[in-house]
């Protein structure tokens, strides 16, 4: 990874967007996206629309690619300020509690982000029915310091996001951890993309897209494929990584950090779409790991796939070990990977590709 490539992925993970709240880090998107797209544009509901006209763009019928990676992260909402300042809050997105519990947070209030801790009763004084469960959120609070509410107010409000504290760190050979590495890694891959695909003749429309609220219900990627209404499309999103202790691999299947992204099969995706990524990754000299998913895929995929007339789907998968925690772990190798096959499927794509299943 080139310098100003990990430059850009490390202000994406240093950036909040909790789903919802994507504005800065669309802004991140919108600077990068101007020096290598023909169009950049932001849609109502806050995707970004970073288009490369094809060579057969304006020459009648042509195809319309769209590439999808969600910039949202999963975070905490204020929902009770109480008479002594303490904050109580409610998840956005999925959030396992014995992770969330002692972690240090950014409040992002109204007049800049404040530092807070996630908090609870000492052990000391716990009963034992208390130590014996997980607790709910209405069990927990985030401390910021405030002397009383009438502080607390005047600082931040109910609605104002709350984020793990931000930050990029990385570990030996060649893995990098943070949060929200789901799914900022997929923007990043889709940016790079695009950046490499400039480089190149593309004969089709290309729409690289960062889309917001997935992990609320996959509403960013619906309303913007009903936007394209494309013939095709590539969802890129992390994936678990099961190189870890503990893990199925007969549930869940055999995925590795550094062994190339994750190629998925099953009914969320188009059998000529796969084929073709597998020859581009071929093309392209990148390693790829396979995965079957025998139902929808809980990803932007699912969502595009279902658009207008129906799209023909691919996913690219990026281990990623952790998800939904604030140590998300990735290996730098594998985006690389992922974005140059990305780049070499977009330019193999032809006017007249067919996607109707034979």
């Amino acid at each position: 990874m080139n310098e100003a490539s990990l430059s850009f992925l490390k202000t994406l993970l240093e950036t909040p967007s909790p789903s919802g709240y994507e504005a800065k880090i669309q802004k991140v998107v919108r600077d990068f996206a101007g020096n290598y797209a023909d169009i950049v544009r932001t849609d109502r509901h806050g995707n970004v629309h970073c288009i490369k006209k094809g060579s057969s763009s304006g020459k009648g019928e042509t195809q319309k690619l769209m590439l999808a990676g969600h910039c949202d992260q999963i975070a905490l909402m204020i929902q009770h300020i109480d008479d002594n300042g303490f904050l109580y809050v409610q998840p956005i997105g999925g959030w396992d509690m014995q992770i969330l519990l002692g972690q240090h947070l950014t409040v992002w209030g109204k007049d800049g982000p404040l530092n807070g801790v996630l908090s609870r009763k000492a052990p000391h004084l716990l009963t034992a029915d208390e130590r014996a469960k997980v607790p709910q959120f209405s069990d927990v609070w985030v401390d910021i310091g405030a002397k009383n509410k009438k502080e607390a107010d005047s600082l931040v409000m109910n609605g104002d996001a709350i984020t793990v504290q931000l930050g990029y760190t990385e570990l030996l050979n060649g893995l990098a951890c943070s949060p929200a590495m789901d799914d900022k890694v997929g923007v990043w891959i889709v940016m790079e993309a695009l950046r490499l695909v400039s480089e190149r003749k593309p004969e089709v429309d290309i729409y690289f897209v960062s889309t917001v609220q997935e992990e609320i219900g996959l509403r960013g990627a619906t309303t913007s494929a009903q936007g394209i209404l494309p013939q095709v499309g590539i969802a890129v999103d992390v994936t678990h990584a099961t190189d870890t202790p503990g893990n199925d691999r007969k549930n869940i299947g055999e995925v590795k950090l550094g062994e190339g992204p994750v190629i998925h099969r099953g009914p969320n995706f188009n059998a000529k779409v796969i084929d073709l990524m597998l020859a581009s990754a071929n093309k392209a000299g990148v390693p790829t790991q396979i995965r079957g998913i025998p139902k929808g895929s809980g990803t932007d995929a699912n969502a595009m796939q279902m658009v207008g007339e129906g799209v023909a789907m691919g996913l690219i998968g990026v281990p990623n070990r952790y998800m939904h925690s604030p140590v998300e772990v990735v290996n730098l190798k594998d985006l690389d990977y992922a974005a140059l096959l990305l780049a070499e499927f977009c330019c193999s794509l032809k006017p007249e590709d067919s996607w109707t299943p034979e």
